[in-house]
């Protein structure tokens, strides 16, 4: 949420400046004369609490004197600053205009006592200055011929300067590089003939601002040979990372500020050629906002151990936050990695009980559950179902031809015809109901492949056709329809306890209560494994017959069985056990793990929302479920009886005051503040990755990272510029970046030691 300047005729918000923005003090004293200095009226009656919490004051407003870094993250003041530069008459130029910051008209007498103010100031400063310059000038006698006590600012030397303004241009480079996702790489030197030199997209728009008039460019490089490279690879990795830890640490700023935290991962990803894990962080801002942003990726490592080693020291030591305040964590894995990242959760949970290991609300809980199962059928699945998905999103025209099948098959049924052709058209391979959806639509999708795979037209591209002919074959295998059909019945369980957990905040709160009926169902089910599995096969062998598909054992299990004369395995029992079985076995115990007890007390604490109070007709006991988040309270004595003030205040509120729905709205309540521990115990309850984002313009790290690794060819992605492209909006500090890498890197500073050959070509002088 961008910081607005409080101060009369200043436009400035922080969105659009890199200046830093200040807030009011909370001293009274000092708060008075920053409001005083500001001649608005409307802000006499703010307490210095309220004036520090939502006004805030940009640099430009105070001397150069009053503003330090005593950190290498960020700006601030002096303990004395005060703010003395103001526009206090541009506004007159237009009298009719309407201001919201309007100016306070002083009376005669306050601007005599205004003045006779800074006179006196000026006074005050003078003598401070007159005795501080008779005590140095003491101190330097008396020490004359010692060593100095404090090191004096030395001025910055030409040479210094301009290598400054050298490698800020550099790093503006690079940032525009990141936001607008252009690679580093240009064209590869193997597709070039012999002797042809051709600069990287870094070099070539270098290049381009030497001839827009860049003059510290052009200094450095008109002598340059003309194939040399004017940063060297090692030298922009660097500076990549210089830029990448910057603007992290601007969101990770946030994270401490606001304490309590989640860790959420995306699926796996592959950066130029390495497998990388897409981490984002959950956490409430200080305008009570519920955010979930992308803040880099971590190398993924084929051992689970390593990965929770490397996953654990990443965050407290690189990112520097602390565990002990993380409340969730939650991992979004493709089919195979479910095992590993089970053992990263628990390894963090031994460390930090608190750290919750939850579902997470971005995944629906079927797909999820799915993705899990440790049967290699399963996964082969899964991914047969996403490769159709894609296959018809890639191209209108297929989608087109599809629904042509559809209305088909379906015209008798107009309402089932134009639902299952709209599911169609969205990303069908992530909803609860995903493999019902796809059991409908299996004859559909098989005769318009084997329809685009047999035309003989040139209608479609061999590619395409190719295609086709290859996933029909994967569709119509009897191994892909048991899965699917097997998939599609246990999931069935589960179906409405997953879509309630996405729901609103009270249908996250009764799925809690269900979940033992769930389990109760699926035990059942494993008790009487033989008599569902025969209905499911039945079912199967159905579904094969319509599509003209064999009924018979993997080709895999029967080449394994050709020299076992006495095998007399039926398809029937050979996929119980390999399939029914273990799914359901699986199923029940990753349900049992994912919803632990600390986690469905923490869910019960949700009767905290008004809303759900309301339903309970406010017979509710939050006080024993909050008790696991008894030290993360501000006043933990007083929670019972602030708890029975926030039921009392809603039970007896105005006939036309409505209950607050979500924790969202509940934050966001004007006297929530009076409320200290309900409001502590909302924010954690808040950043549970199970909780959905309720305002969708702040899970916008989510979509931008689906966003850059759709846009982004696997070769050309970097860790580094996806942070700068995802996070395109975070102010960056050109100027610490540059101090930064200068601090780190002292010995490449110098001008000769940043051109490098490239390509092993010779050396050519420009003509």
């Amino acid at each position: 949420m961008p910081n607005f300047c409080a101060a009369p005729n200043c436009t400035r918000k922080s969105t659009q400046s890199d200046l830093a923005f200040f807030r009011f003090p909370r001293d009274p004293v000092r708060c008075q004369r920053w409001v005083e200095n500001c001649r608005r009226a409307d802000l006499e009656d703010k307490t210095p609490d309220q004036l520090n919490k939502h006004y805030r004051l940009c640099a430009k407003h105070f001397e150069t004197s009053m503003i330090c870094r005593s950190s290498p993250y960020r700006t601030v003041l002096r303990d004395n600053a005060v703010p003395t530069i103001f526009d206090l008459t541009s506004h007159l130029n237009n009298p009719h205009s309407r201001h919201r910051k309007r100016i306070k008209e002083l009376s005669e007498d306050e601007i005599r006592t205004l003045k006779q103010q800074k006179i006196d100031e000026a006074f005050e400063q003078e003598q401070a200055n007159q005795e501080l310059n008779e005590s140095n000038t003491q101190n330097t006698v008396s020490e004359e011929g010692g060593e100095e006590q404090e090191e004096e600012v030395v001025p910055l030397t030409l040479e210094e300067r301009e290598n400054k303004d050298y490698l800020k241009s550099l790093f503006e480079i690079l940032i525009l590089m990141g936001k607008q996702n252009i690679p580093l790489d240009g064209h590869n030197a193997n597709e070039l003939p012999e002797g042809i030199f051709t600069p990287d997209n870094f070099q070539a728009l270098l290049e381009c601002r030497i001839n827009a008039g860049d003059e510290v460019l052009r200094k450095r490089f008109e002598m340059a040979a003309v194939n040399l490279e004017y940063c060297s690879k090692t030298q922009q990795k660097q500076m990549l990372e210089i830029c990448e830890s910057c603007v992290r640490e601007e969101t990770l700023r946030e994270v401490r500020d606001s304490h309590f935290f989640s860790i959420v991962t995306d699926e796996v990803v592959d950066i130029a050629g390495e497998e990388h894990l897409p981490v984002l962080v959950r956490f409430v801002d200080e305008s009570h906002n519920l955010r979930e942003e992308f803040v880099g990726f971590l190398p993924y490592e084929a051992d689970a151990e390593i990965l929770a080693v490397k996953f654990h020291t990443t965050i407290i030591e690189k990112w520097g936050l602390n565990m002990e305040y993380c409340r969730g964590q939650a991992y979004i894995v493709s089919s195979g990695f479910a095992s590993k990242m089970k053992i990263v959760a628990t390894r963090l949970l031994e460390k930090y009980p608190q750290a919750v290991y939850t579902l997470c609300s971005s995944c629906a809980l079927n797909v999820w559950l799915a993705k899990s199962v440790p049967v290699v059928g399963v996964s082969i699945a899964l991914g047969t179902i996403e490769e159709v998905c894609s296959y018809f999103n890639q191209s209108p025209q297929l989608l087109v031809e599809l629904d042509n099948v559809i209305s088909v098959l379906f015209q008798n049924s107009e309402e089932k015809s134009n639902e299952l052709k709209e599911i169609c058209h969205s990303q069908w391979t992530g909803r609860h109901d995903t493999f019902e959806i796809l059991v409908d639509l299996m004859q559909a999708l098989v005769l318009c492949l084997d329809g685009i795979s047999s035309d003989v037209s040139v209608r479609w591209s061999n590619f395409v056709v190719g295609r086709a002919f290859v996933l029909s074959s994967a569709l119509t295998d009897f191994d892909f329809i048991v899965t699917v059909v097997v998939l599609k019945n246990i999931l069935s369980f589960t179906r409405a306890f997953g879509k309630n957990l996405q729901g609103q905040t009270s249908d996250v709160f009764f799925a809690a209560s269900s979940l033992t009926a769930v389990l109760h169902s699926l035990n059942e089910v494993m008790e009487n494994i033989e008599v569902y599995h025969e209905f499911w096969f039945e079912e199967a062998t159905n579904l094969a017959t319509k599509l003209d598909v064999q009924i018979k054992l993997p080709g895999k299990f029967r080449r394994a069985q050709q020299g076992n004369l006495n095998s007399d395995v039926t398809s029937e029992n050979y996929y119980k056990e390999a399939l029914s079985v273990p799914t359901v076995e699986h199923i029940i115990q990753e349900l049992k793990d994912i919803f632990s007890e600390q986690h469905l007390r923490a869910l019960k604490c949700l009767s905290l929302v008004p809303s759900v109070m309301g339903q309970l007709k406010f017979n509710t006991s939050e006080e024993h479920n909050a008790d696991m988040y008894k030290n993360d309270l501000p006043n933990p004595d007083t929670l019972c009886a602030e708890l029975h003030c926030w039921r009392i205040k809603w039970k007896h509120r105005g006939k036309d005051i409505e209950l607050p729905a979500t924790i969202y709205e509940a934050l966001h309540l004007p006297d929530i503040k009076f409320f200290p521990n309900v409001y502590a115990l909302l924010k954690v309850l808040c950043i549970l990755p199970v909780m959905k984002v309720e305002n969708e313009k702040y899970e916008v790290g989510r979509k931008r990272l689906k966003a850059y690794l759709k846009n982004t060819l696997t070769e050309q992605r970097s860790s580094n510029l996806a942070l700068l492209n995802i996070n395109f909006d975070i102010k960056h500090d050109l100027d610490l970046m540059v101090d930064t890498y200068i601090k780190l890197y002292p010995d490449k500073v110098e001008f000769q030691e940043d051109f490098l050959p490239s390509n092993n070509s010779e050396v050519t002088e420009d003509a």
